[in-house]
């Protein structure tokens, strides 16, 4: 719970800083203003996505080298992850013409590209869009290494500091956005601006912590060793590919929601809430997971290890029993407070109950993600989710035809339920490998 609580409470500033935001933009006096920061905000948001490999294999190799009392291998670890994450940036901030040109064509229709005709006081979405992209891509260096300090952290057996980072950074976002939009008179730029000013933020604040807390240790002053290239590229491939199969998933679904016309993706979103509400939490048990098992992991200490596998589902269960109960029993009262359209509760009710089953099936892939964060079986993260994501498709695929939507969720469910199990073989093999 030390581990978790903190992480649980960092992956809860995220969609507070979104509702601020959206507040801020949402008494601009258009929905173009929103709509621009939303598209912009996603188009960053799956960039990053598809990076988090810097945080999950730097959190993985740290806590290994550190419970294998490898101290110089482990500030080796946070060296070349941020070398890497400085390189990745780079060559955003290098190419973010064409970015810009590939990000607004998928996420804009072609019809928003059709106006040749453009006033400053009516900018078009493009436009806004495009001038959110060209503040917040002066962000990636400091987002990316960030990944890499928090990934460290948490490896080091420390969830505070990325707490204290995630709230600090989110403080100064919204203090930063408030200042340039309502005191300098921006608008969307002013929220750009606010984000990049928070993004440098947290950056220098990881790094006066990471000083204060590590820097002057003796066990850090020797010369850091370098880990091989090769495992350490293969781990990030692994995990990057693995990523992809999430995005997809995560995207299509969103797709497919709105492809079957605003009411069901109303629907699709405000049940997805449920399950993201789940997730926060369990990635809280995960990120400990991470920590703990990548120690015991690489100090050969199997006995503990287990345990802590143990332990983690225990904790997996209890919040399995109350999250199903909360959302059996409260789940539809919880819908109204979040949306006041009596029409789309009432078209959510036909599909609530396959919200409410999430917890149950998909509490092991959860639990095993954090596990195999920890030693770095990044093989076996990619092996399930491609399974399971192709067990998604072809579901959808099969069952849309007659079953509408409740395809979407069925496909979903059982793609929960496969990456864990997958990953319980691969795990119980690694066993046997282990003795």
């Amino acid at each position: 719970m030390r581990l978790a609580l903190p992480s649980i409470i960092q992956n809860i500033t995220v969609p507070l800083l979104g509702l601020v935001d959206l507040a801020i933009v949402g008494h601009m006096g258009s929905a173009r203003f929103i709509a621009a920061v939303s598209v912009g905000s996603m188009i960053f948001n799956v960039m990053y996505w598809l990076l988090g490999f810097l945080r999950m294999g730097t959190s993985g190799m740290t806590s290994q080298a550190l419970g294998h009392r490898n101290f110089p291998l482990v500030v080796g670890v946070l060296r070349q992850t941020l070398l890497l994450g400085s390189v990745l940036a780079l060559s955003f901030v290098v190419l973010q013409v064409p970015l810009r040109w590939l990000a607004l064509h998928i996420m804009l229709p072609s019809s928003a590209f059709s106006s040749a005709v453009e006033s400053v006081a009516q900018p078009t979405l493009v436009s806004l869009v495009s001038t959110y992209f060209n503040i917040c891509i002066w962000g990636a260096p400091a987002v990316l290494c960030l990944y890499g300090f928090t990934g460290w952290f948490i490896g080091m057996q420390n969830t505070r500091l990325p707490m204290f980072i995630a709230v600090g950074q989110n403080v100064v976002n919204i203090m930063a956005s408030l200042f340039f939009v309502y005191v300098c008179g921006m608008k969307v730029d002013g929220v750009a601006w606010g984000t990049l000013v928070a993004q440098w933020s947290g950056l220098a604040l990881a790094v006066l912590l990471w000083l204060r807390f590590y820097g002057r240790r003796r066990m850090f002053k020797k010369r850091s060793s370098q880990l091989s290239y090769g495992r350490f590229l293969s781990v990030n491939r692994d995990i990057f590919l693995r990523t992809v199969c999430l995005v997809s998933v995560n995207l299509f679904f969103t797709a497919a929601g709105s492809r079957q016309g605003e009411l069901l993706l109303s629907v699709n979103t405000l049940l997805m809430t449920l399950f993201m509400l789940f997730s926060y939490v369990m990635d809280g048990f995960a990120f400990a997971g991470e920590a703990l098992c990548g120690r015991y992991y690489g100090a050969r200490n199997a006995v503990s290890f287990w345990l802590v596998v143990r332990r983690l589902f225990v904790w997996g269960g209890a919040m399995v029993v109350l999250f199903t109960l909360v959302y059996a029993f409260g789940g539809e009262k919880f819908l109204h407070l979040l949306t006041s359209e009596a029409s789309v509760v009432l078209a959510a009710r036909p599909y609530f109950w396959w919200a409410v089953a999430v917890p149950v099936v998909s509490v092991a892939a959860f639990i095993f993600d954090g596990v195999f964060i920890g030693i770095t079986a990044s093989r076996g993260m990619l092996v399930s989710c491609a399974i399971a994501t192709a067990a998604f498709f072809s579901l959808f695929l099969m069952l849309f035809p007659h079953v509408g939507n409740h395809s979407l969720w069925i496909a979903l469910l059982v793609y929960m339920l496969l990456r864990g199990a997958v990953q319980a073989l691969w795990l119980r093999r690694l066993r046997g490998q282990w003795h």
